[in-house]
């Protein structure tokens, strides 16, 4: 991920580079995606998926209400989005790397973001806390490429690991929560999808 000028002010520009990409790792979360059908079975294809892939998530975990970097555009293997923290070493932190103040309160803006992602179809797919960051207080989810759809047929295990590395992290951090349990929240068939009660 690179730092760029934009019209408004800096941002992020991540370039996919088509030869250094791990394509079967791709294939992976592409191949059943319906977003995502019919592609050819060669790696420049799938890198220029991945990348537009990632900018739809982006587009539709934030229509959601979930905290994740704004896209602002993509083109081929670069995709553009709004810039939470900087670039360089005065990075946002990820969420490993802080203290966290007050566990159950990360816990459920967390887990919120989980149901809300979900109710809008999606699954991150690699949710840990090494793809959340804090800025100025607050929980940014991040990596949004590998998100699947809840019609991919792995989206199911996708989200269990989701839940489990996520409950395993807050109970490192002195909660007694359950992949289970976050799993059960998550996918509760009458979730408000605005987080309301």
């Amino acid at each position: 991920v690179y730092e760029a000028r934009g019209e408004s002010g800096n941002v992020a520009v991540k370039i996919y580079r088509i030869n250094a990409s791990d394509f079967r790792h791709m294939r992976e979360y592409l191949e059943g995606d319906p977003r995502f059908e019919g592609l050819e079975n060669n790696k420049k294809a799938t890198v220029l998926a991945w990348t537009r892939k990632e900018f739809a998530n982006l587009e539709r975990a934030r229509k959601a209400g979930v905290r994740v970097p704004t896209p602002i555009a993509v083109q081929r293997n670069v995709l553009v989005m709004e810039l939470v923290g900087q670039a360089d070493e005065r990075r946002a932190p990820r969420l490993a790397e802080v203290t966290i103040e007050n566990p159950q309160q990360a816990y459920e803006v967390v887990r919120e973001y989980m149901r809300r992602l979900h109710a809008a179809g999606l699954v991150h797919g690699d949710l840990s806390e090494y793809n959340m960051i804090v800025h100025e207080g607050e929980l940014v989810i991040i990596d949004m490429g590998q998100a699947v759809t809840v019609h991919h047929p792995n989206s199911g295990e996708f989200l269990t690991r989701d839940c489990e590395n996520v409950a395993a992290f807050f109970s490192r951090q002195g909660l007694d929560v359950t992949g289970e349990e976050l799993e059960a929240y998550v996918t509760e068939a009458d979730a408000d999808p605005s987080g309301e009660p």
